[in-house]
């Protein structure tokens, strides 16, 4: 009886310490969850608050949505993707639809700006290239008053535009040829302006409009 006694408080101390080891794991399974689920609000809080803050790290490689440009004198805030074509930004994001889209592959000279006075096809120019830089549109060369640039009147008295699709990339250039070369020879804008194209090839009628702008009356040709 004594021995049955025995083996029976053998067989009790084991199942104790079984269930003190059974208890122990699950107290050890309850804290890893609970240490995981304080670790993942932390750092939910943590991005949160990161949030808020006025000044984050940035990304390595990766650029500034948000920019600022200079477009007519006046500086736009505006939400740029990296790889966006001032062309895009300009028509679609800013509602300066003046400027057209043609070839889309530097070509036809339609969407033709000027940046800080030079000309630059605008379907090939990321709007990210411009930052800090002066953009003039068509739009931008108008007067004080929403009078005609010298040049787009010229371009009216001289019946210059025929479909009119080119003709703010023609002013454009125009313009900036101006004011690279107050007077320029027939041959000269010629040749600056032979990156603009005009479908109903009324070539001629636009360089009787520059030689109007610039007062060279004597190489106005009205010849056929």
């Amino acid at each position: 009886m004594a021995d049955f006694k025995g083996i029976q408080v053998v067989e009790t101390s084991e199942l104790r310490e079984g269930e003190a080891r059974r208890v122990s794991r699950r107290e050890f399974i309850k804290r890893v969850i609970a240490s995981g689920a304080v670790a993942s609000s932390a750092s939910f809080m943590v991005g949160g608050l990161a949030a808020c803050t006025p000044r984050r790290a940035a990304v390595a490689g990766s650029v500034e949505r948000l920019i600022s440009l200079n477009v007519n004198g006046q500086v736009r805030r505006v939400d740029v993707l990296p790889q966006e074509t001032l062309a895009m930004t300009l028509r679609y994001k800013l509602g300066l639809t003046g400027t057209k889209l043609s070839c889309d592959r530097a070509e036809c000279g339609a969407c033709t700006v000027m940046i800080d006075d030079v000309t630059h096809y605008s379907c090939s120019t990321l709007t990210h290239a411009v930052r800090a830089r002066k953009v003039v549109t068509i739009e931008g060369l108008r007067g004080p008053n929403g009078e005609l640039h010298p040049v787009q009147q010229a371009f009216v008295e001289e019946l210059s535009p025929q479909c009119g699709f080119c003709t703010p990339g023609q002013v454009v250039a125009a313009v900036a040829l101006l004011k690279k070369n107050p007077k320029p020879t027939r041959e000269e804008a010629r040749h600056a302006m032979s990156g603009n194209l005009c479908r109903c090839a009324a070539y001629d009628n636009y360089l009787n409009g520059i030689m109007r702008a610039c007062g060279n009356l004597a190489e106005i040709s009205h010849g056929v």
